[in-house]
């Protein structure tokens, strides 16, 4: 029942896939024994007391898990979708009265010396579920309110992961939003989604007075010109009156939900304060190894900011620091252009696919993906606010790599057939 027949296979494992997930994995190590090999010296290399030594077991079980989802029956994981994306919900319920608070977030169970952080699986299995939705057939009534219901699948861990607060892993759900896309949402939304973010960085760098102020001009200045078009206008003043709202509500999770390290961190990256030893810190400490790196790097195992520990989180947010100083701009772009080409030919494989379910969980792991690299890079180039988010594959971390590993190999084994 759950094994697959292999009589049904009809196209075979991508290896393309495989390939680029191995390396990642391999460079992801390689990285976290160069920055941990300071110690060598003091511990055995076989001792769990090295970050190199517990991730090779997180590595080895990995593959396990890999081989595991491979030989499942994939209609498995259409049935149990929606089962699968409620028991990682109830997880992360059970970890706000149970979980270890680490580095401000309360997102961790801890058992034993390890510690497992539900919301990591919760995206794999928020994709699964988004899949199932968007695959099945929708009434006349269904389809009207179809996108509020499909917002609740990513609003619901939002929620939880906000009460966990751990800002950074919520953010990564609104990838979706090129699921969305792809499943015909208007580009009108994404329109208003990049004025909304552009609205929040006015409002964060002045204050919402300004804001106002130049919602309302322009609020105005488009009323002269289509005051004749009453539909226009109609249109205009709904927005005029959910952006004012808006520019509200943005100071107000700035002032009351936001911690006051994720506050100072965005105050620096918009040049509101400067905090060169506090909040700055990481981030100079960051670019500064980057920077050191050159074009083809100090070589591996030779870096100085990293191994001296001058950058913070160096095995897990701040991996790519270690790239690029021991590896360089050659070394870094290596790494970009795999994560590239692992999310084009997702994309690729998922457009290919003729089965609806496996073409909405792939765009969902090409965006959690690509949100994931983005996010990760942009911050320790100093382009984006620390939020403290892992790049896929590579940092340390089992909860990390156990769920990208069953995200991305679901949809191999998806496509697969």
């Amino acid at each position: 029942m759950f094994i697959e027949n292999r009589s049904r296979n009809s196209k075979g494992v991508d290896f393309q896939l495989v390939i680029y997930y191995l390396l990642l994995v391999i460079i992801g190590w390689l990285t976290i024994y160069s920055s941990a090999n300071n110690h060598i010296q003091a511990v055995s290399f076989f001792s769990l007391d090295n970050v190199y030594t517990k991730q090779l077991l997180f590595i080895g079980t990995s593959i396990i898990i890999a081989f595991v989802i491979l030989m499942i029956d994939s209609r498995l994981y259409v049935h149990y979708a929606m089962y699968i994306y409620y028991f990682t919900l109830l997880l992360m319920i059970l970890v706000l009265f149970i979980g270890t608070n680490i580095n401000g977030a309360h997102a961790w169970i801890k058992i034993g010396s390890f510690s497992i952080q539900p919301t990591e699986f919760a995206k794999f299995s928020t994709a699964l579920a988004l899949a199932k939705f968007f695959n099945e057939g929708k009434t006349t009534s269904e389809k009207k309110y179809m996108w509020l219901n499909a917002s609740l699948f990513i609003f619901v861990p939002i929620i939880i992961v906000m009460l966990q607060k751990d800002t950074g892993s919520a953010l990564v759900f609104f990838s979706f939003i090129i699921l969305f896309y792809r499943e015909g949402l208007t580009g009108w939304i994404l329109l208003l989604g990049a004025i909304a973010f552009f609205v929040s960085l006015f409002t964060l760098f002045f204050n919402e007075i300004y804001t106002v102020a130049a919602l309302t001009t322009t609020y105005l200045i488009f009323w002269f010109l289509q005051r004749k078009d009453r539909k226009k206008m109609i249109r205009n003043t709904i927005l005029y009156v959910v952006f004012i709202v808006f520019v509200f509500g943005v100071n107000l999770a700035y002032q009351y939900i936001l911690q006051d390290h994720q506050r100072i961190r965005i105050d620096t990256l918009i040049g509101k304060v400067e905090d060169p030893l506090g909040a700055d810190f990481n981030a100079n400490q960051s670019k500064i190894a980057i920077g050191s790196g050159g074009f083809w790097g100090k070589g591996y195992l030779n870096g100085t900011q990293t191994k001296l520990n001058y950058v913070p989180e160096q095995s897990t947010d701040f991996i790519f620091c270690g790239i690029g100083e021991e590896w360089g701009f050659v070394g870094s772009s290596v790494v970009i252009m795999l994560f590239i080409a692992m999310i084009i030919r997702v994309i690729m494989l998922a457009e290919k696919n003729r089965n609806h379910f496996v073409r909405c969980y792939g765009y969902g792991v090409a965006g959690i993906i690509f949100v994931h690299f983005a996010i990760n890079i942009g911050m320790t180039m100093g382009l984006l606010p620390i939020i403290g988010i892992p790049l896929p594959f590579i940092s340390y971390g089992g909860s990390s790599l156990w769920a990208f590993t069953t995200l991305l190999f679901i949809f191999i084994k998806l496509n697969n057939n």
